[in-house]
Formats: structure tokens, C-alpha cells, sequence
């Protein structure tokens, strides 16, 4: 998630872990932009629940144990955790949120964020899979 990857440029010496934190904070915003705009156009309020408050709270405790690690440490647990990260985002995104879907705008952006993070979980895997 955005958090521990804003950890990565302290944290990392390795250039390909530092380049693929660059790549997840750019292109997460743009996603984020993208869906922050859509809410507000379609005027809706997005609600809180039990999956939302899970991540959240999974995103905190990896936060922290990443914030115990640095160099080749912190570059191995942070690459897992992204690809894990992904994985998790690109199944909800697959099996339930575009499914659920009923506005074409929003379908359409679930679709577009689905593409590119399944490049990122590839990305993060490839990246995994160097560092051992």
C-alpha cells in the first residue's frame, strides 16, 4: 500500500526497489485522483465496512513491521508485501467490485485499475522473486 511504500526511499538502497516505489506512489495517485473525481461526480459518499476496516488495519501492522526493517531486509518484505498487496486488490477487483458494478463510469475505472494492477502484482513478483 501507498504507506509502506512511502517508507521505501529511507528505507532501500537497492535502485529497482526504490524505481518500483516511484512507479506505485505515481500511478496509485493518478488512480485515486481518477477515483475521487468519479465519487464526486456520481455524488455518492463511500461507506466504511468490515472489508475497508480490514485492510486498514492489515495495512497498519505491515506498516509497522516494515518500519522495524531496513536495506535487503526491508526490500525483500516490502516486495512480498506488494505483490501479496495486489494480489488481494486484483481478486476483489475481479471477483467482486467490477461484478457489483451497475455504473458503467465506475465499472469502466474498476476495469482501467484491474489492468494496471495486475501489471503491479507482476511487477512485485518479478521484483520478489530477484531479491531472494
Amino acid at each position: 500500500d501507498d504507506a509502506t511504500t512511502r517508507q521505501a526511499p529511507a528505507k532501500s538502497k537497492n535502485v529497482e526497489v526504490r524505481s518500483f516505489a516511484e512507479v506505485m506512489l505515481r500511478d496509485h495517485e493518478a488512480v485515486n485522483e481518477k477515483a475521487l473525481a468519479l465519487v464526486k461526480k456520481l455524488k455518492v459518499t463511500p461507506a466504511d465496512n468490515a472489508t475497508s476496516q480490514a485492510l486498514a488495519k492489515a495495512a497498519k501492522d505491515t506498516e509497522a513491521k516494515l518500519a522495524a526493517l531496513d536495506g535487503a531486509s526491508f526490500d525483500r518484505a516490502y516486495a512480498a508485501n506488494e505483490a501479496a498487496f495486489h494480489r488481494t486488490v486484483n481478486g476483489a477487483l475481479k471477483d467482486t467490485l467490477i461484478p457489483s458494478a451497475d455504473n458503467a463510469e465506475l465499472k469502466g475505472l474498476l476495469e482501467t485499475g484491474l489492468t494496471l494492477f495486475g501489471q503491479h502484482q507482476a511487477h512485485a513478483e518479478h521484483l520478489a522473486a530477484s531479491l531472494k
